[in-house]
């Protein structure tokens, strides 16, 4: 009997794992890891709000917009991790931070047509 409830156990949270991990691929409330077509990692690391500048306070990007943002940055900066994308409220339409593959943190604007106009070494909290 105790081999059966154990084994019940185990299957209980092999499920809940698995769950989870769906959850979270899902993109709520973090977005998981994921390989783009071009085989670069991305992944964000939170889903903080931005700050406001200039009268203007930054949005998290959500949906197609999110996904045009995340892959005109990885295919400029193959091998990137993205932490956030959002609006941005000091001059381009969109902002990603990311960590390059080198390890360098930076952020990335883009104009409303995806794309890149500057990359900021530095810039930005994690």
């Amino acid at each position: 009997m105790i081999t059966v409830q154990k084994a019940a156990i185990n299957t209980a949270l092999i499920a809940a794992l698995v769950g989870g991990g769906a959850y979270l691929a899902m993109g709520y409330p973090l977005i998981a890891s994921s390989t783009s077509s071009s085989g670069s990692q991305s992944g964000t690391e939170s889903s903080k709000g931005g700050h406001t500048a200039n009268g203007i306070t930054e949005q998290q990007l959500t949906g197609s917009t999110a996904t045009r943002v995340r892959n005109a940055v990885l295919a400029a900066n193959p091998g990137a991790m993205i932490h956030r994308m959002e609006t941005d409220a000091e001059g381009a339409v969109y902002e990603a931070h990311i960590t390059t593959a080198d390890g360098s943190r930076v952020t990335v604007k883009l104009d409303g047509s995806f794309n890149i106009t500057a990359t900021e070494a530095g810039r930005g909290r994690k």
